[in-house]
């Protein structure tokens, strides 16, 4: 589901020399408009990580969508020096913002470009992001004197649920010197979790299956990520929530037997959709489910299914697609 590219290991003293080597420090670069804030020295504390920000980044760089996409939920493109790895098209009430970033690679960049941009935080939204075997592990990149945020869906200690992705705002934003930004992107986020629950006032829940991806197997959605609390905030009930972390194979067969009367596909990558439903629709192990007799699909794009901003706009849409009559 996450593509991994092998890059070249590079040593401290080079990862040194290419962030000094080009007009000094970003440490003594002035801070560009909009990203000072009070209340520093900020101590942030991130999968086993521990971070003093003396002042708010000032040369960011985000790797990932969803990371992307709480930045610029938080206005922050002033502060950001680059940007990589999108899943698909940026949210068009950020594409202006985005538009004016420059965007080092289209997947992640080696860690020979991403340093050459003089970055002082890395924003990551997955783990994938700090591989050190690509040479961008947290603590090479720390050594290099760069600070670093992993979105915390990715360590969490228990289900993700959307406390979480307040969570996760919110730490951003404190991080960049803006809190009260981050409070209000919150409340936005919330305000349409709240106009959803009230559409879905005393609805009876829809049996749901997840396909990610998987012919022999299928990847599906277990109870400990977002995607979870997602489904049952649209007025679903995720089949496969006893699998016991995020993401997990199930046999076909455990999906005959569940009977769900919804498939909600993940979209991303290389498959299209109608392919996947294409291949469904022709499973033997499927042909009695009541969601592929009555071909019943419910779509999200697989950057919506992540911890950002994206999450509740995702509910919603779900929510409308398995309940179209509270939506007229």
């Amino acid at each position: 589901m996450r593509i991994k590219r092998r890059l070249p290991l590079l040593s401290a003293l080079g990862v040194t020399m290419l962030l000094t080597g080009c007009g000094g420090p970003a440490a003594d670069r002035p801070a560009s408009a909009g990203s000072v804030g009070e209340g520093f020295p900020v101590t942030v504390a991130n999968c086993s990580v521990k971070t003093t920000y003396q002042r708010p980044p000032r040369r960011a760089v985000s790797l990932n969508q969803h990371a992307t996409e709480v930045m610029l939920a938080l206005g922050l493109e002033k502060s950001m020096v680059g940007t990589g790895y999108l899943d698909d098209s940026i949210l068009p009430e950020y594409r202006a913002a985005y538009d004016g970033i420059k965007v080092l690679s289209k997947e992640y960049p080696s860690a020979e470009v991403l340093l050459a941009a003089e970055p002082d935080f890395v924003y990551g939204g997955f783990a994938t992001t700090f591989d050190e075997k690509e040479g961008r592990s947290r603590d090479a990149l720390a050594k290099a004197g760069v600070n670093t945020h992993l979105n915390i869906e990715e360590c969490p200690s228990g289900p993700v649920t959307m406390a979480a992705m307040d969570e996760e705002v919110r730490t951003v934003a404190k991080i960049f010197g803006v809190p009260d930004r981050g409070e209000a992107e919150v409340k936005k986020l919330h305000g349409t979790l709240d106009s959803v629950e009230g559409r879905l006032t005393g609805v009876q829940p829809v049996k749901l299956f997840v396909y990610d991806s998987g012919d022999k197997t299928a990847f599906t959605a277990g109870g400990k990520g977002i995607g979870n609390e997602m489904i049952e905030r649209a007025g679903g009930v995720n089949l496969f929530a006893d699998v016991d972390k995020a993401f997990g194979d199930v046999s076909f067969e455990q999906v005959a037997e569940r009977a769900p009367d919804v498939v909600v596909i993940y979209d991303y990558g290389d498959q299209p959709v109608e392919d996947k439903k294409k291949f469904l629709l022709a499973n033997p192990a499927l042909k009695d489910v009541p969601a592929i007799k009555n071909q019943r699909f419910a779509v999200l794009p697989l950057s919506s299914t992540v911890l950002g901003v994206r999450v509740p706009s995702a509910v919603e849409s779900l929510a409308r697609q398995i309940h179209p009559d509270r939506f007229r």
